[in-house]
């Protein structure tokens, strides 16, 4: 077992979440494959065991302990990045059924040989949000949606919300200071025929804060959204 996979057993532990053998094997090889990876390309600043561990790996499995994802809830990781809530989630999770978004086609390339190294499945999609959101087997089609972008959470709205079939629920992972940025999209869910949850708050290991902001789909998705990304950025949907 490598540095990485053993912090975030200790990490896990403290949250009291179990993670098997097996799937600690898995962690660490994912550690190791995005530390090499990330020589050739961009994929994080974040590159130190502990900062694997705890931003990255249990911040992602965290998501577990504060929200109910059903069993074979079909899921989408909105502008993946190099992985994160999504693949996490589907190493503790394989039930799940794993759809990871992204514009850049090079982190799905990356995100591709990883899955085969983990013997792991998932649908990898290059597109832009707002493009894969109007297509029909995206569309109001996943039972949740989970995004750590750092798009205001009007915008974020805009762009993950469409995906949502009734009664699914989209995920904002945000810093300590978000619960403003939900007051701020009040009208943006509102529009986007969703409701928002009660705020959760926790904190990572070098007491770095968190906020997970949820939202569910109570009610219809407009036709018109989302819009093109350009009028997004220009008009957002913010609360008056």
């Amino acid at each position: 077992m490598n540095e990485t996979a053993a912090l975030l057993r200790e990490y896990a532990e403290q949250e009291r979440i179990a993670i098997p053998e097996g799937r600690l094997e898995q962690f660490g090889i994912y550690a190791d494959l995005l530390v090499e990876w990330n020589a050739k390309m961009n994929l994080t600043a974040v590159v130190s065991p502990e900062g694997i561990a705890a931003k990255h790996f249990l911040d992602s499995i965290l998501l577990l302990k504060y929200a109910d994802v059903p069993a074979g809830a079909k899921l989408i990781d909105v502008g993946t990045g190099a992985g994160f809530p999504g693949v996490p989630l589907l190493i503790l999770r394989p039930d799940l059924k794993l759809t990871l978004l992204d514009g850049l086609n090079k982190r799905l390339v990356f995100l591709g040989a990883l899955l085969k190294e983990l013997g792991l499945s998932a649908e990898l999609v290059h597109a832009r949000a707002e493009e894969a959101a109007r297509k029909k087997p995206y569309r109001q089609a996943f039972d949740f949606a989970a995004a750590r972008a750092v798009a205001a959470m009007p915008v974020l709205c805009e762009y993950c919300l469409p995906f949502l079939k009734p009664g699914g629920v989209f995920a904002a992972m945000k810093g300590p200071r978000a619960d403003a940025e939900l007051a701020a999209a009040e009208r943006a869910v509102s529009v986007l025929g969703c409701r928002a949850e009660k705020p959760v708050h926790y904190s990572l290991p070098a007491g770095d804060g968190r906020t997970l902001l949820l939202v569910r789909r109570t009610g219809p998705l407009p036709a018109a959204y989302p819009r093109q990304s350009a009028r997004i950025a220009k008009s957002p949907l913010l609360s008056v």
